[in-house]
């Protein structure tokens, strides 16, 4: 690093100290869900053409000052009271701090601390790495970055989230899809309605999360792969009636795309892909052998969450050996698999054959 990278990075470090003491130098106050935040009005000013015309010009912009909070804009207060107290609404309290923390240092961490409890992820040691969490975070600093036409932070939560939706669940990039189309972000858009395009998931299964006007242009994106791939078939002249054998290939095939994007799914401890699949696209899990493949690569949390569907045999036999899951997690000696197995009616007296 040089010494300049050094000076800046220490010059950023000091900004964020002073918004870190809270009342040290503080010169204007928010109030943001019942707790106070306090602030600099030169630093914000500087950092923000939406703070400067807050602070400074004759009409502020909507958002911060929704309860007619105006009079102590410029930081006047009659002798003896404090200076006003101004009310924000637009956006949640942790995201105004992330926001400020932008604004003072010009760096920030879009993504919730590592195993930290949080109202929408149930996963107890989950990192929030893309969990619907950590997504819903990176939307809401986006939509606030936007609101006070911070760009630059903008740009850096597009990319986080252009990051996150490569292992976020089908429900979450639909989120970001529709979030991307509304606030016109042309690249998010385009990685998105790849992914839901790429998910198998059937029109009358979109249509209940996303615009009719979308799930059209997300086939529309499918009908094109389709041709693209056709292209690439060498074309035979001879018009022979397709042979059942080839039938039967095709079919293989589709089954085994199933069962990949199953897999994917489990990965990313995403269970309600899998179900979509089941309900949407016949995915049979005991042939799928999902159980036995979660069981052998997935946490706790997402056997049990696969188990409560209901649509999986728990002793369902795989292979010419007939193991159940209930053999893998004891060949692994996994006691918290076996527990849970047992807890959905595994049956231990069911034996391997030969």
């Amino acid at each position: 690093m040089s010494s300049l990278d050094e000076s800046l990075r220490s010059l950023s470090l000091d900004y964020l100290n002073l918004l870190i003491n809270g009342q040290a130098f503080s010169d204007v106050t928010f109030s943001v869900e019942g707790r106070l935040v306090h602030a600099h009005r030169c630093i914000l000013a500087a950092r923000s053409l939406f703070f400067r015309k807050f602070f400074c010009g004759p009409d502020p912009p909507a958002g911060l000052d929704p309860v007619g909070s105006r009079m102590n804009r410029g930081g006047g207060s009659t002798a003896g009271s404090r200076p006003g107290v101004i009310p924000v609404n637009s956006v949640g309290y942790e995201v105004f701090l992330l926001l400020l923390q932008f604004l003072y240092s010009g760096q920030v961490s879009i993504v919730p601390q590592k195993h930290e409890p949080r109202p929408n992820c149930s996963e107890r040691a989950c990192w929030h790495t893309h969990c619907t969490s950590a997504v819903d975070l990176a939307l809401d600093t986006l939509a606030a970055a936007r609101y006070f036409g911070v760009e630059q932070l903008a740009l850096l939560t597009q990319k986080q989230l252009a990051s996150m939706v490569e292992k976020a669940s089908i429900e979450d990039v639909m989120k970001v899809l529709i979030a991307s189309r509304k606030q016109d972000m042309h690249q998010l858009w385009t990685t998105c309605s790849h992914l839901v395009a790429k998910s198998g998931l059937p029109p009358e299964v979109l249509a209940k999360h996303l615009p009719i006007d979308v799930v059209a242009k997300i086939e529309e994106l499918r009908l094109k792969s389709s041709l693209a791939r056709r292209s690439l078939i060498p074309h035979h002249h001879h018009h022979h009636h397709p042979h059942p054998h080839h039938d039967l290939t095709a079919a293989a095939d589709l089954e085994d795309q199933k069962i990949r994007r199953m897999r994917r799914a489990l990965d990313s401890s995403d269970v309600e892909l899998v179900k979509l699949m089941v309900m949407g696209e016949g995915l049979n899990l005991d042939e799928a052998l999902a159980l036995h493949y979660a069981v052998e690569n997935c946490s706790r949390e997402v056997v049990k969450t696969l188990l409560e569907l209901g649509a999986a045999d728990v002793n369902y036999p795989a292979g010419p050996a007939g193991k159940t899951p209930l053999h893998i997690a004891a060949e692994m000696v996994s006691p918290d698999m076996v527990a849970v197995l047992l807890d959905h009616h595994a049956d231990p007296n069911v034996r391997c054959r030969g």
